[in-house]
Order: C-alpha cells, then structure tokens, then sequence
C-alpha cells in the first residue's frame, strides 16, 4: 500500500499542468464549496432557532401555570387563584428553575386622539425582569395602590403615535355586557423582541392594577411564568412541576401554547436535513467524476502496472488515496471558508434580514462544534465509501489493451 499513496500523491500533487491536475482541482472546490454550505446552513439554522427560542421565553418564560381552562389560548384572560409562597418554594427545588414570576392578564382598548387600538395588558410584579426593553425605564411599582404606567411596543407606539412619558386613555374592557374601567396610564418604557405576535398584542403594566380592575383579592393572581436555564428541559420541567399542582392548576409549555411559532421552528431542522443531503450528493457527483476521468487517464498506467505485476487492489488503491487526498484537503479548505464566513457574520453582522418576515434584522450564527465535526466526518467517510465502486473499474482493464490505449 506504499507503493499505491506514493503513486497517489505523484499523481495529485504533480507540479506540471494537466487534465487531471484541472480535474483535480474541479473536484477540490466542489467539495469545499459542499462542505462550506453545510456548515453555514448549520450555523444559521441553530442562531436562527436560538434567536426566536430566547425572544419567545423572554417575554413568556417557557411554562405557565394557569387554572384549567378548557380550549385556553394565548389571548384569554386567566380565571384568579391565590398565589401560595410554598408552592413557588417547591417549583426553585428543581434545579434548572432560575425564578418564577407572577403574572394576569386583561383585554383593554387603547385610545390616542388619532388611533383606537384593541391589545393585551399583561401586569407583572416587582420580580419581573424585562430583558428587551429599548427605550426608558422598568415600572416603579409602589407598594401601596398600583404604579400608573406602562410599557408598550416599538410597533405600538409608531402605530399609535405615542412616545416616552406620554399619557394614554386605556379601557379595561369588562364581560357581561358592563360598561369598560377608563385608566390613564403614563409610557415610561418601549420594547421590542421583534416577534410580531408579541409585539402587536401586548402592552405591559402593573399586576396591582389588574387586581383592582377585576376585584381580586391582594394575593390572587392569573398565573406564574417559569423560566429555565435550558430551553430543552422544558417537557422534563413541566412533568416535574405537574406532579407537584394541585388538581385545580395545570402547566403548559409555551410549545403547546404557541404552537405555530415552534412547528415553523421544527421545520427550519427538515430544511437543514435537506441542504446537508442535498450538497453530500454534489460532493459525491463531483467525486465520483473526477475519479471516473482521473481513471480514464490514466488507462496506460494501469496497464503497464499490471504488467509489471501490481495486483489489482493495490491498483484500486492508487486512486482511493487520490480521491483521499482531494476530498480531505476539499474538507479543509470548506471548514476555512465555512467557519470563516460564519464567524465574519458573527463579528459584523454584515448580511441584513427583513424583521418583517424572520424577526430580527441580522442573520444570526450560532455554531456548535459538534455538527462541523460531523459533517467533515460523515463527508470523507461517505465520500471514501462511495468511491470504491469506481474504482472497481480498473480490475478489468487488461494490460494488453491499456497499454495500447491512447
């Protein structure tokens, strides 16, 4: 066999110009640019699905723990319960619980002198963290009353022509045909999470308020949010928390709440499964081109090999190592242009997306070294595997023809 990688590299490596020296380089930018694809489309999908994932739980957490309500959405207003300090003690026992925060919601028409929009008052406490605010300040709740302010979206404040310390007519709509409760409410904050759904619906106030509104007593709240240190633990997290409910109570991912979000999410993996198998292809075309020409070549020299008595899988041998030899320095030319673009977009940001469409405004990166270590991986054993069955053509080249071969 030491023959055959001598031979190998002579021939792949040879200095003087040649059809298979162009073919060979073919082959090494088709596998490159192969491997570069797949490890781009990797890195985008995973930032992609990170970006949304962290903009959704951000705002939600990622479980509510409601009163059971039959056919309950994400826009119906909860049924109260008294909020129980033992039970949210035995919720933080979970190790990957990081806090728990009590939350209500409340239908409301926002009216300006120029617009009429119907939303959403979410009321959080005091222990609400608001990681997406872009402009002014959190709620100075008070502990007497309720703090009469709110915080409202980028997109609801250019809709309703609003900004910062603005004051805004808010009507708490009320069931069974009562009249609405009138509030005027101060903007002391804007955000953004760039999540249409989020943004076009909800606004942000003090829990104290939709307590008074709808005669709650002091601790009764609509439910808890529960966020975690690991997105993928949810349905562990919500079978742990489940057990522990009373039978009034139950505990909904926000999976199941948003459903359609997180399909669009699990789509985005068929679309990476495709690409991947779609360029695996390319590179085993090309592959298997090259080394099918390489061969064709390169008849006389198998013949006059066979005369001289090599056998035959040391002949196929020869042009495995050659097609080693291109796919292995294709993969590692990919990973320096792959890697490359992907952390040139992690640093820049240089390519835009319209936030309209993909919720953000940066195509995000997120490389896991585990996929590019696969898919170099699986390229050269796939590429390597497939390339047997052509070179299986030089045992019936027969010496006297080949070497008459021009």
């Amino acid at each position: 066999m030491r023959v055959s990688m001598f031979i190998a590299g002579r021939i792949a490596f040879n200095r003087f110009s040649s059809f298979s020296k162009f073919i060979i380089n073919i082959a090494m930018i088709a596998t490159a640019f192969s491997v570069a694809v797949m490890i781009l489309a990797t890195a985008l999908i995973s930032g992609f699905q990170q970006v949304i994932s962290d903009k959704i739980f951000s705002f939600w957490g990622h479980l509510h723990i409601t009163q059971f309500q039959v056919n309950a959405g994400p826009l119906t207003e909860q049924t109260p319960f008294t909020a129980d300090s033992a039970l949210e003690a035995g919720f933080l026992q979970y190790p990957h619980i990081t806090s728990v925060n009590k939350f209500a919601t409340k239908s409301v028409i926002v009216k300006t002198e120029k617009e009429t929009e119907g939303m959403i008052f979410k009321g959080i406490d005091r222990d609400s963290q608001l990681g997406f605010l872009t402009e002014g300040r959190p709620l100075r709740f008070s502990d007497s009353g309720y703090a009469s302010e709110m915080i409202i979206s980028e997109n609801t404040a250019a809709l309703l022509q609003l900004k910062l310390n603005d004051g805004v007519i808010v009507y708490f709509v009320r069931g069974d045909g009562l009249p609405p409760r009138v509030r005027k409410l101060t903007v002391c904050g804007i955000y953004k999470t760039g999540i249409e759904e989020y943004d076009k619906a909800y606004i942000i106030g003090d829990i104290n308020l939709v307590r008074r509104l709808n005669d709650w007593e002091p601790k009764e709240i609509g439910g808890y949010e529960v966020f975690l240190d690991d997105y993928r633990l949810m349905d562990s997290a919500r079978n742990h928390i489940g057990e522990r409910l009373p039978d009034e109570l139950t505990v909904r991912s926000m999976q199941e709440i948003y459903p359609n979000i997180f399909d669009w999410l699990g789509l985005q993996n068929k679309n990476e499964a495709i690409i991947l198998i779609i360029m695996t292809i390319v590179a085993i075309i090309n592959m298997t081109t090259a080394i099918l020409i390489l061969i064709l070549e390169r008849t006389n020299m198998v013949g006059i090999l066979k005369a001289l008595g090599m056998r035959n899988s040391a002949i196929q041998g020869i042009f495995i190592y050659q097609a080693g030899y291109i796919v292995l320095a294709g993969i590692i030319i990919g990973n320096i242009l792959g890697i490359g673009l992907a952390l040139l977009q992690q640093q820049t940001g240089f390519f835009k997306l319209p936030e309209e469409s993909y919720y953000m405004t940066v195509a995000p990166i997120a490389m896991q070294w585990w996929k590019v270590l696969m898919i170099n991986a699986v390229t050269l054993g796939i590429c390597l595997l497939i390339l047997l069955i052509p070179t299986l053509l030089t045992r019936n080249i027969l010496p006297v023809k080949a070497i008459q071969f021009k």
